[in-house]
């Protein structure tokens, strides 16, 4: 099974190093390490300077853009709307770089020929579990914040049928950087959405809030377009070939 997973180089080491990154600068090791933040940033650099040497040139550029997308985001959706809080109240170096390792892990591990081979049984078994644990959340920890970004997704799933195993893996992955990020007192989410609007109660973390990751996405792509539209072109047109040729042997 191992043999087969032929990106496992990729996303495997940014799974485990994201966990003991965010371990390292968790509010219990501030107790006995007072600059563990400072080594949690420099771990995240040195996987990022790895994963960047071992992925194509596409995703090199991606990578780079991603680094300015979270940079930008982070500032504003943290320090300016305090939508949450680090534990130092900072913005720590390893988030945008963390942020963009997550994207490439997730765009490899999507790309994995048994993800592929078995694209419609993944996404439908993650889709399914995504809507329980964003009830779940919903019900247990008033999580109405999550549960509306979850509805927003389904909406999304729904009208866009491109790349949905990409979203649904998207949505675990930070589910679970949430989920341990928090658990460690990394930074922490407001009871109210940006603390301040209370009709709409937040859980520590919200459930789907996944979905400003797939704005980080497009946002890349974006990017990736306007600084290379030949190649967007080039892509675009390989894309369509390969859609039309499933839809021809499919009918």
């Amino acid at each position: 099974m191992i043999n087969k997973l032929k990106y496992l180089h990729i996303y495997f080491p940014v799974i485990i190093v994201l966990w003991i990154t965010l371990f390292i600068d968790s509010i219990y090791l501030s107790k006995y390490i007072s600059y563990n933040q400072t080594i949690a940033n420099i771990i995240v650099i040195l996987v990022f300077i790895y994963i960047y040497n071992n992925v194509t040139i596409k995703v090199k550029k991606l990578m780079k853009y991603g680094v300015f997308l979270a940079l930008a985001g982070e500032v504003f959706f943290s320090l300016v709307l305090g939508m949450y809080t680090y534990r130092l109240e900072n913005l720590p170096i390893y988030v945008p770089f963390g942020h963009t390792l997550v994207y490439a892990s997730i765009f490899y591990l999507s790309k994995e020929p048994i993800i592929k081979k078995h694209n419609q049984k993944i996404f439908a078994i993650l889709y399914m579990g995504m809507i329980l644990f964003s009830t779940y959340w919903f019900i247990e920890k008033n999580d109405t914040f999550g549960f509306i970004c979850m509805l927003i997704i389904l909406y999304l799933f729904r009208s866009r049928q491109t790349n949905r195993i990409f979203y649904i893996l998207m949505f675990f992955m930070v589910l679970y950087l949430e989920l341990v990020g928090t658990y460690y007192g990394c930074w922490i989410w407001p009871e109210t959405w940006f603390n301040k609007i209370d009709f709409i109660s937040s859980a520590n973390p919200p459930s789907a809030i996944s979905l400003f990751y797939f704005g980080f996405d497009l946002g890349c792509l974006w990017l990736y377009k306007k600084f290379n539209p030949k190649k967007w072109k080039r892509m675009k047109n390989i894309r369509e070939i390969k859609t039309s040729k499933i839809s021809f042997k499919t009918y």
